[in-house]
């Protein structure tokens, strides 16, 4: 019973020793949902900001980008899954040189960050996909495909009035044929 309650009382030690540790809050500055297409560099590249418990950016901090060993995801440019950088004066760090595998489907990026014995971390979303799709305009639709449109509309309405012209200028110059015997010569 005696080393039970002694045993008890080391785990509530450690807990309460961990619990005062000093920690770094890691901001997700870029790449949270972003849409990754397979087989390519990412088009958004990870960033996150390490600030010290008053919101103060930390320089120098270590920062450890790891992607997932299996399924969606991908590799470093080292082509290993885990990528260790430091922070800059603005305390942003970024995970360059991703390359998405071949896999569609949802991803996290996990980022651990460590500066003079506090650490933190955070979990990026992504998603591999086959194809980005644009649709921010209007009902859905993308900007590029409203001014195809537009300008296919300009060209039927062009079409009429190009019509419309030939049509009215077609009177004044009409051939007719009238019976009886033709003459062909020069002009009378």
């Amino acid at each position: 019973m005696k080393a039970q309650s002694l045993f008890l009382v080391c785990v509530l030690f450690t807990n309460l020793l961990r619990a005062q540790e000093p920690t770094l809050r890691i901001a997700v500055i870029a790449g949270e949902g972003a849409r990754q297409k397979i087989n390519q560099k990412v088009s958004v590249e990870p960033v996150v900001e390490v600030k010290d418990d008053g919101g103060k950016p930390i320089e120098g901090a270590s920062v450890v980008f790891s992607l997932p060993s299996q399924g969606p995801g991908g590799t470093f440019d080292n082509g290993g899954k885990t990528l260790t950088v430091t922070t800059d004066a603005e305390g942003h760090a970024a995970a360059h040189g991703i390359q998405i595998n071949r896999l569609k489907g949802a991803f996290a990026i996990r980022v651990a960050a460590s500066y003079q014995g506090r650490s933190g971390n955070v979990t990026i979303a992504e998603k591999s996909v086959s194809r980005i799709e644009h649709s921010n305009g209007a009902f859905g639709v993308s900007t590029k495909t409203w001014v195809i449109a537009g300008l296919c509309l300009l060209a039927i309405a062009g079409g009429i009035v190009a019509a419309k012209e030939l049509r009215s200028k077609a009177n004044g110059g009409v051939i007719t044929a009238t019976p009886g015997v033709p003459v062909v010569g020069g002009p009378q």
